[in-house]
């Protein structure tokens, strides 16, 4: 399940969502049109959050290599479309889901594109 697909589910739960890009403000834009992203976004041009969390660059072999192209065929094989890639490829992200009192309840840095994970596991950590 997609993030966008538990929409419903994380009203229900005293969680905000927040993505964070280093893209354009008209990347993020067309991004949020084309998919119709419903929660903000923060654009982190300087990449200091991405710092903070150590979100960093892949390598070659990270990003082309075969666990990359074998985690995309399995996501279209799940009928998700997948796009282009615009701006730094190489540069990685992931998840962190930090509770009202500030503490860090998860903090996953993936280590190729395609390493995401579950949103469930994610919803499940909130609910907890």
């Amino acid at each position: 399940m997609q993030l966008q697909q538990a929409a419903e589910q994380i009203r229900e739960l005293p969680l905000d969502v927040m993505a964070v890009t280093f893209q354009s403000g008209e990347v993020v834009d067309e991004y949020v049109r084309q998919s119709g992203w419903p929660w903000p976004f923060l654009v982190d041009p300087d990449r200091e959050l991405y710092d903070a969390y150590a979100m960093h660059r892949g390598s070659l072999w990270a990003v082309l290599g075969p666990q990359s192209w074998w985690g995309y065929l399995k996501l279209m094989l799940k009928g998700r479309a997948v796009k282009s890639p615009a701006g730094d490829v190489f540069q990685l992200g992931g998840d962190v889901l930090i509770d009202p009192s500030g503490a860090v309840r998860l903090h996953h840095v993936t280590r190729i594109p395609v390493d995401r994970p579950e949103v469930e596991s994610i919803l499940d950590i909130v609910r907890a």
